[in-house]
Order: C-alpha cells, then sequence, then structure tokens
C-alpha cells in the first residue's frame, strides 16, 4: 500500500511519485525473473540515471538532483519495496560517489561527476578486506607512488557491483598506522586488476559481490582524492551517509513484507473469519506496522539531522541498526503470518526474509552500529 509520506516541497512530492512509477514499471516485473536466475538487470542502473535517481542528493551544479537526504532516502525506500538488490546497489552507488563529490577537486568533478550522477558510470565501494571488514584501520592493500602513478597490489572483499562498477572508491594504504589511508578514484577496468567469482550469497542475488585483486596496476595521480592519508576520514564520513541509505533499503523491505502479509491475511480465512481479524494475528502484525513506522522515523530524523547541517553520525548509526532489526523481525514474522505458503518461493517472503539478514550486517555490523553509539555517549 502507499506509503502517507510527510514531504518537504511539492517538487519533492513529484520526484517521488516518479520513482514509484519507475519501480512499478520498470522493477516490480522483473525482480522474480532475475532473482531467482541470480542474472545481473543489464541496463537498469543507466535507465535509473536516465531519470535522474541515481544522483539526487548531490548538487545540480555536477549533474545531480540537488535534493535533501531525506527525500533522496525516501526514495531509496520506494526502491527497496520492490526489488532490494537494486535498491542496495543504489545506495552504494551513492556512497560510491561521496568521495568525489564531498573531496575531490574542482577539475575532478567536472571531469566525473556528470557520468557518475547521470548514471553512465556506475560505482563500487572498496574499503573492506578479508581481514578488515568493520576495522578498517587494519587495511592491507598498498598503493606505492611511483614517477608513472599509484601501483596498486593487494585483495578487496565484499564488493557490490565488483565486476560490473565502471569506477571504485578504492581505499588502499600508502603509508603506515591509521594516518596512511588514502582515497581513489579507481578505474574500474585496468590492466592489473581481476576479481573473483560472484560470492554464493543467501540473497540480494541479482547484483554481484565480489572480491578484487590488484596485480601492480596502475593508477594515476590524478585518482588521487583528497591528500595522502586521508583515506580514513574519507571512509568513515561516507559510510555515516551510507548507513542511512542501508536503513531506507531496510525500511522499504520490510514495508513490502508488511504488506504482503496484510494483503494475505485480509484473504485468508480460518474458522469462519478472515485470519486478520483474529486478535492473535491482528496484534502480529500491529506491532510489524510499529516496527516499519519506527524504522522510518529513525532515519529520517538522522537525515533532517544531516539536510540541516547537525552532527549526524549517532544517529546514522540508530537508524541502521533500529531499522534492520525491524527488517529482520517483519520478515521473519511475514512467513509466519504466512504459515507453510511463507516458507514456499511461491510466494516472496521467504525471499524478504534472506534479503534482510545481510543488512544486519554490511555498513558496519549491528554490534558495530552499537558500538559507535555506546562511544559517543561516553562521550
Amino acid at each position: 500500500m502507499p506509503v502517507d509520506r510527510l514531504l518537504p516541497t511539492r517538487e519533492a512530492e513529484d520526484l517521488l511519485a516518479l520513482a514509484r512509477d519507475v519501480a512499478d514499471r520498470e522493477l516490480a516485473p522483473r525482480v522474480e525473473e532475475h532473482e531467482r536466475s541470480e542474472s545481473y538487470p543489464e541496463g537498469l542502473f543507466a535507465l535509473l540515471g536516465e531519470t535522474g535517481l541515481l544522483g539526487l542528493p548531490y548538487p545540480e551544479e555536477f549533474g545531480g538532483g540537488g535534493q535533501p537526504y531525506e527525500v533522496y532516502l525516501q526514495v531509496v525506500e520506494e526502491l527497496a519495496a520492490r526489488w532490494a538488490s537494486v535498491a542496495v546497489a543504489v545506495s552504494v552507488h551513492t556512497l560510491a560517489a561521496f568521495p568525489l563529490l564531498e573531496f575531490g577537486t574542482g577539475d575532478q568533478r567536472a571531469r566525473w561527476a556528470g557520468d557518475v550522477l547521470g548514471g553512465r558510470a556506475v560505482g563500487g565501494y572498496s574499503l573492506s578486506e578479508s581481514q578488515a571488514g568493520s576495522d578498517a584501520a587494519a587495511l592491507a592493500c598498498r598503493a606505492r607512488r611511483t614517477p608513472e602513478g599509484y601501483r596498486v597490489n593487494g585483495t578487496k572483499a565484499w564488493i557490490t557491483h565488483g565486476g560490473k562498477a565502471d569506477f571504485y572508491a578504492l581505499f588502499a594504504r600508502t603509508g603506515p598506522g591509521e594516518d596512511g589511508v588514502s582515497c581513489f578514484f579507481a578505474p574500474g577496468r585496468v590492466d592489473g586488476l581481476t576479481f573473483g567469482r560472484p560470492e554464493e550469497k543467501m540473497g540480494l542475488h541479482a547484483v554481484p559481490t565480489t572480491a578484487a585483486f590488484w596485480d601492480d596496476a596502475l593508477i594515476g595521480t590524478d585518482r588521487l582524492i583528497g591528500a595522502e592519508g586521508q583515506g580514513l576520514r574519507i571512509a568513515f564520513s561516507a559510510l555515516d551517509s551510507g548507513r542511512l541509505g542501508i536503513a531506507a533499503c531496510a525500511t522499504g523491505l520490510a514495508q513490502c513484507a508488511l504488506d504482503t502479509a496484510v494483503a494475505y491475511a485480509k484473504e485468508r480465512t480460518t474458522f469462519g473469519r478472515r485470519i486478520i481479524d483474529h486478535q492473535g494475528l491482528g496484534f502480529l502484525l500491529a506491532d510489524m506496522a510499529a516496527a516499519v513506522d519506527t524504522a522510518r522515523a529513525t532515519y529520517l530524523d538522522a537525515a533532517r539531522r544531516r539536510d540541516a547541517g547537525r552532527p549526524y553520525g549517532r544517529q546514522a548509526s540508530v537508524a541502521k541498526l533500529v531499522a534492520t532489526d525491524a527488517a529482520m523481525k517483519v520478515t521473519t514474522d511475514a512467513v509466519q503470518v504466512l504459515g507453510g505458503y511463507g516458507y514456499t518461493r511461491d510466494y516472496p517472503v521467504e525471499r524478504y526474509m534472506r534479503e534482510a539478514k545481510i543488512m544486519q550486517i554490511f555498513e558496519g555490523t549491528n554490534q558495530i552500529q552499537r558500538l559507535v553509539i555506546a562511544r559517543q555517549l561516553a562521550r
């Protein structure tokens, strides 16, 4: 069912209506086919770029939509309510664009931002390594400066859009310690860069997640974003925004599971009554609805703080924690509402449940979110 939203402008209302139309027309009819066959939706992200949905929170002067973050996130939620894989990839693309748009030079933005925000270049975020996920300071992939540019050696892990992306926000070590990590706007194809086979994941099958192997690959010095040693600062500031994107994805997924469960409960009858009219099940659905509304409220609160230029790091962690835990609960309960049918692939709720699990893990596990929140409280 359509969500009753409070949007700041008429332009935002029109934009959300456009997003719903695109999602209903281009995403909803294709999701089952691609998720079951684990096939990539070629051309879809270019289409999203052409409609203006890939650069919403970035300035119009660079080809973006110039929209507040609270509007962008509600668009992501609408996409996730139709196809979680695509919405997550859109969030990751926005995350990958962040270093260029926020820390890049004027020349770098003039050269690359138009393609990035227009969907002609899709991005991936390459921070994690097999031994350095939540502990980003433990990165080992190295970029060594030479007269011809940076030579990159090492392995990166868990890259959404790995092997498909046109560029990567790459974080590699240029020196020792936490101040020795740098950020690069790395090309998606270059000699010495190869990718592992896509991970065999529990969910989100339509968009690949891979490892990347850098073997003395050459990156030009013009692709360094910010200064050498500024990489972790860039990465962590980007992740605050990225966590809000995942919170919106989780909320959209939970909303979709709730809608499916409610529709089923209105049609299914037992003992001569619709099952939604049985108090035990009605209360379960009410708790699901409360969880979805709470998730939405937390990410919107953080987004509005971001839009107002106020600190929002703790609120972003709260939103990611609350929304993804809610998605896991709501999708699990949706399976329960559908009973035996919920456990079959005849209905999509089993897929929603599988897709929800990873959202408690990536962009910083929910245990890490609790650590971030606790540390901020301790200050």
